[in-house]
């Protein structure tokens, strides 16, 4: 992949998936989360906490290469995808519930990331020779995500006619997006491609797994309603994996770190809707008054 592509494009296209992504939000998503406190605390601290903790013990578990591993936990600091909003109306989740997660996911991914990052650099790879993301990475991180984010809201908020137009092509972009960015890390490392696949993919299929369910269960153990615990599911279980890919290969300039996201990205939506499936048939019916 062309160095200029890399560090120009990339992170321009994802600009433009975080402002769709802002194009959906307004304050009074960050306001709702008042009503449902302890199901987005819930959700919050399995994302941050119990997902990251899990994925670092899958990393061990597999004994994955330090860049491997460093890639697998960039993904598990990845807040949740713009999708899940769409697996929680398909399976019977509580979409306001969804974005307002993704409103609040949004920006503390913006502070909590580069610090997941550099524990995992500092851990696996005995500080990395350069390869965290110092402060000027930071920035980077926050610029990427935080910037964008901010912008679609303006433009919901002042011109909401115009975001109304704006988001489907976003959707549509962003979906490009991905599938390009999978394809163009794979075939970069095209000759090393079954190695990783033989030593990250079955890692990863079960962080995806491990994703969904915690996000599902632990939620429902703590007496949150089915309705709110689908939405936690997809919000957890469906990674930004945009969002992990890019700062792999522009920040950090790694297509390996970028491996654990492009096979997680065609996991992903198998799972979910099999998943999904799954509720429908065997988790109590949610009651949505």
């Amino acid at each position: 992949m062309d160095s200029g592509i890399i560090t120009l494009l990339l992170p321009l296209a994802l600009a433009i998936v975080m402002a769709g992504l802002g194009l959906e939000l307004t304050l009074k998503d960050f306001a709702r989360v008042t009503k449902h406190p302890k199901a987005v605390f819930l959700a919050l601290f399995c994302q941050l906490v119990v997902l990251v903790g899990v994925a670092f013990l899958i990393c061990k578990l597999f004994q994955l290469p330090p860049l491997l591993a460093v890639g697998l936990m960039l993904l598990a600091a990845s807040p949740g995808g713009a999708t899940a909003n769409l697996f929680s109306y398909l399976y019977k989740g509580d979409i306001a519930l969804n974005i307002s997660l993704t409103a609040v996911n949004a920006i503390l991914s913006a502070f909590t990331l580069p610090l997941i990052v550099n524990f995992a650099v500092i851990h696996f790879m005995n500080n990395g020779d350069g390869m965290g993301l110092q402060f000027a990475k930071v920035i980077q991180v926050f610029i990427i995500i935080f910037v964008p984010v901010c912008i679609g809201m303006l433009i919901r908020r002042y011109s909401p006619s115009i975001a109304t137009k704006l988001q489907r092509p976003t959707k549509i972009f962003a979906i490009v997006f991905l599938i390009a960015i999978v394809c163009g890390a794979i075939f970069q490392e095209r000759e090393n491609i079954l190695g990783y696949f033989a030593q990250v993919g079955l890692a990863t299929a079960v962080f995806c797994v491990a994703s969904l369910a915690i996000g599902y269960f632990v939620p429902r153990w703590a007496g949150v309603s089915s309705f709110q615990a689908r939405a936690c599911a997809f919000e957890i279980g469906i990674h930004n994996s945009t969002l992990s890919l890019t700062i792999a290969l522009t920040i950090m300039a790694s297509t390996t770190i970028a491996i654990p996201a492009a096979v997680y990205s065609i996991f992903m939506y198998f799972f979910a809707v099999i998943f999904g499936l799954l509720l429908n048939k065997y988790a109590p019916q949610p009651a949505t008054t």
